[in-house]
């Protein structure tokens, strides 16, 4: 599958925004789906880090474990679901703007099904994150312009 692919600017230095999206405990604040966010092994984030996350669809819960892959402070950052039918794949770049005072915040989602997942995938999960993404990236922004 191709990667949903959506960039939005944020009036925060990308020191802070970085900071904050890294940050898995935060993902509910900002993603409608994102139920819970824990990292399992110990704070801060780094690479190897394990994330436990629970994301709603359709009145289900889906739990799943995604591994911390990269992390380069505080240009970019990928994040790789490891168990469960449908596996997210998650690259975020940040570009500095206006000397450092803002940021673009490009963030690429993609899903790898298993099993039953290669069906629900591309007709299920994909259109729901797309329709989503949008939403939580103004989200992102009012919470990172408005703290």
């Amino acid at each position: 599958m191709s990667a949903i692919r959506q960039s939005i600017d944020i009036a925060r230095r990308p020191e802070e925004v970085y900071t904050y999206l890294t940050d898995a405990t935060h993902l509910p604040e900002w993603q409608a789906s994102a139920v819970s966010a824990r990292p399992l092994d110990g704070a801060p984030p780094h690479v190897g880090q394990r994330l436990a996350v629970t994301r709603r669809m359709g009145g289900r819960r889906f739990p799943m474990t995604m591994v911390v892959m990269e992390l380069d402070p505080p240009r970019s950052w990928h994040i790789h679901g490891v168990d469960g039918r449908v596996r997210g794949d998650v690259r975020g770049t940040i570009e500095p703007l206006d000397d450092g005072r803002r940021s673009r915040v490009t963030l690429a989602l993609d899903f790898e099904g298993h099993g039953i997942g290669k069906v629900i995938a591309p007709l299920m999960v994909k259109p729901f994150a797309r329709k989503e993404m949008p939403r939580s990236e103004e989200k992102l922004k009012h919470l990172l312009e408005h703290a």
